[in-house]
């Protein structure tokens, strides 16, 4: 019984990192900063999904360098969050199956 203890802590554990998870990736902005070059010349676009449609939202010729960075770290950070939301989704399935006795300990 002792191990049924450490599993349901491990799985109420795993529920609170995936709520945190999907909260910081909320907080990132909308969409990816992309630079299309037309007739020679460069303007800046954010691109994101609007009802399963992609949208282009115009930001300019110039574009601050700080926007541009905010976005590249964005972009990272919701890699990194996705990536650790499918690792933690795959372990509280885990966890719920073998608290259930349908996974082997």
């Amino acid at each position: 019984m002792a191990i049924k203890g450490v599993l349901r802590e491990e799985l109420h554990n795993s529920i609170k990192m995936k709520k945190r998870y999907e909260e910081e990736l909320e907080k990132l902005p909308v969409g990816s900063l992309i630079k299309k070059n037309i007739k020679g010349h460069e303007y800046y676009y954010i691109v994101l999904r609007e009802n399963g449609k992609v949208r282009f939202l115009y930001q300019g010729k110039d574009v601050p360098e700080s926007v541009i960075e905010e976005y590249a770290r964005a972009k990272a950070l919701r890699t990194k969050y996705r990536r650790l939301l499918s690792q933690v989704k795959k372990q509280i399935k885990f966890l719920k199956g073998a608290l259930r006795g349908q996974e082997s300990i």
